[in-house]
């Protein structure tokens, strides 16, 4: 029987990790919004739906700062919010034309 790989220890980049949830974090919170601002019921005029929208992002985004102390290194963090970033703004880009 083989030996299962170990996993990588999460290490403590607490600087990276903080800026990553903190900058990258809101931004994402802000594009998840939008998209469902433009998808979510009742269309973009929907009446309330901007209050509502202002008061989702920060649970998006209190739930993704706290999801980045999660990965093995800030570089990892980094990586994974950016390219979730660039899907989302492009996602929302595309949304609206």
């Amino acid at each position: 029987m083989s030996k299962a790989k170990p996993l990588k220890p999460i290490r403590p980049d607490w600087l990276s990790k903080t800026l990553a949830g903190a900058v990258l974090g809101f931004t994402l919170a802000v594009a998840i919004s939008g998209l469902f601002a433009w998808y979510g019921p009742g269309g973009i005029d929907a009446p309330n739906k901007t209050q509502f929208i202002m008061w989702l992002i920060a649970p998006l985004w209190m739930t993704l700062f706290s999801t980045v102390y999660l990965f093995t290194s800030g570089r990892a963090a980094l990586l994974w919010f950016s390219g979730a970033n660039l899907l989302s703004f492009g996602l929302l880009w595309m949304v609206q034309l």
